[in-house]
């Protein structure tokens, strides 16, 4: 028997750190493996648009995005670091130049040291492996996507979750189990990443899911390393600066708030400034090298857009002929000041009043802002917007789902180009199947007026019949590009519509900060 003494019990503050796992974070209980199934399925969605076609593919002299990611793990692997983004006869920038950070480049590396190098030299042998394409050399391609998916983006959600629910004091009992398992499956089966990513071909879940991870971090408290997360981001894809004013603001915010905020704001600085030292070491030896690699991220000669993108220049270019009329340098001063005006109220907002969810609908008004006016997006970036609009799937339900229906509608011209239209209908289809798990019960949001449901209504029935048109009927020899600026429009104004939408909801959030208390340490 022991000596009766009883065991002191832990501080209150420690007991007030220590959250308990929600009940479908237990793999052994039926919550969990609800979790599991939809991470699951999630990955099996990936695998089957895996088997299908790809950018460029049979296409020369450049192909396409494939050609890209497979050209960079071979250069990568046969020539040094310097020259990695410099224009040498071993490596021509003129065929598929790296054009993003050097986290990318290290990325290129180790697929091509692990996965092509072993198994099919061949497909990365300097100057001989152009367009080269055999089933073997695309499944190890696949795998170097999937992996990343696997090791990037899939733990970065279930971070997210799982932070999300225990700020929201639920699912931590088996009442609030639904909408999380829900909430993940939306994130983890959204049909644009997952089409980009394993049907077209890039490594978006890489950025994006550091960026995920970054908002799970500062959600959670832990600022400092969500700071590292989302510079890991910024170095992987410069397209991840449409989310830093969202950053900027928020955590810039928190610190005007504690006791002394030029010391939280420096050691901010701090992890901002080491992490991008180290992703950027085999280019501080010289100011020509930093800048050689920055002409690469800017690149401005391709002009304010591509090709038919439902932003604000390329929408309206069939009034304002933009790049005829005016200079690249005009462009770049209208973008940028138009994308300015428009983040900043969401910016400023994050500024005076940081809270959990106002961080998250600044998010998405930041990258709507960028993706709207900012000069070259392509009809990828809406990416960008679609990923904190996922994260705020359960506060905005019917805005998620209308925006990621008009966010793949977007971008149907460049998947219908790639083949891949029988995988756009059965992820659309998965998509709607899974969305519609989420009853009137378990939503947040009010229900919708007449107005509303007319106001989604009739620009979805006018969508409808554009699909049909646009995969059954071509256009006129006068107008070959017809519907696709017509699909182009009708995504615009949806977008237009969503943004205003979600940057008053940003301002009409109450004052006070959510979850836990703002003076919080990182852990």
């Amino acid at each position: 028997m022991g000596s009766g003494r009883r065991r002191k019990p832990p501080p209150p503050e420690k007991m007030e750190e220590e959250t308990p796992l929600p009940i479908w974070w237990r793999a052994s209980t039926p919550a969990g493996a609800g979790a599991l199934a939809a991470a699951l399925v999630a990955l099996l969605v990936r695998l089957l648009v895996s088997l299908g076609p790809y950018s460029g593919r049979g296409r020369p002299p450049m192909y396409g995005d494939y050609e890209a990611q497979r050209h960079w793990m071979e250069i990568t692997l046969h020539t040094p670091p310097s020259e990695w983004y410099r224009n040498t006869s071993a490596n021509d920038l003129a065929y598929w130049g790296l054009d993003y950070p050097p986290l990318t480049a290290y990325q290129s590396y180790a697929h091509g040291r692990l996965f092509l190098q072993p198994f099919a030299p061949d497909s990365v042998a300097l100057l001989s492996s152009r367009g080269y394409e055999t089933p073997g050399s695309k499944l190890l391609m696949r795998w170097t996507v999937l992996s990343s998916d696997l090791l990037v983006f899939f733990p970065a959600a279930l971070y997210f979750v799982y932070v999300y629910c225990c700020r929201q004091k639920r699912g931590c009992e088996g009442d609030g189990t639904l909408e999380w398992q829900w909430l993940l499956a939306m994130i983890l089966l959204n049909p644009c990443l997952i089409l980009i990513d394993h049907g077209h071909f890039q490594y978006n879940c890489i950025s994006l899911g550091f960026t995920v991870g970054a908002v799970a971090a500062i959600l959670a408290g832990r600022e400092l390393f969500g700071s590292f997360l989302f510079c890991l981001a910024l170095n992987h894809k410069q397209m991840s600066a449409y989310f830093a004013p969202a950053f900027l603001g928020h955590l810039f915010g928190k610190c005007l708030k504690r006791r002394n905020p030029i010391f939280q704001v420096l050691r901010l600085g701090i992890v901002v400034l080491a992490t991008f030292a180290i992703a950027w070491w085999p280019y501080l030896y010289s100011l020509r090298a930093v800048f050689e690699v920055l002409s690469r991220l800017a690149p401005f000669e391709r002009g304010i857009y591509e090709d038919y993108v439902a932003n604000f220049w390329c929408s309206t270019s069939i009034v304002i002929k933009w790049k005829k009329i005016f200079t690249i340098k005009s462009l770049k001063f209208f973008s940028s000041f138009a994308t300015v005006s428009s983040l900043l109220p969401s910016m400023v907002q994050q500024i005076k009043s940081p809270s959990d969810r106002g961080f998250l609908y600044s998010l998405l008004n930041s990258s709507f802002s960028f993706y709207l006016f900012s000069y070259q997006v392509h009809e990828k970036s809406i990416l960008l917007p679609l990923i904190p609009a996922s994260l705020l799937a359960l506060e905005e339900p019917t805005a998620f789902g209308w925006f990621t229906y008009y966010a793949l509608f977007s971008m149907l011209p460049l998947l219908h180009r790639d083949g891949l239209i029988l995988q756009y209908g059965a992820l659309l289809a998965l998509f709607a199947l899974v969305y519609c798990l989420l009853d009137e019960r378990h939503r947040k949001e009010p229900l919708m007026s007449g107005k509303i449901k007319l106001l989604i209504l009739l620009p979805f029935l006018y969508s409808v019949l554009l699909h049909h048109v646009y995969l059954n009927l071509r256009p006129s020899g006068r107008y070959p590009f017809l519907f696709e600026a017509l699909i182009m429009i009708l995504c615009f104004s949806q977008f237009v519509i969503l943004a205003l939408y979600t940057n008053i909801k940003q301002w009409m959030l109450p004052d006070s900060p959510a979850g836990i208390p703002i003076e919080k340490k990182d852990l």
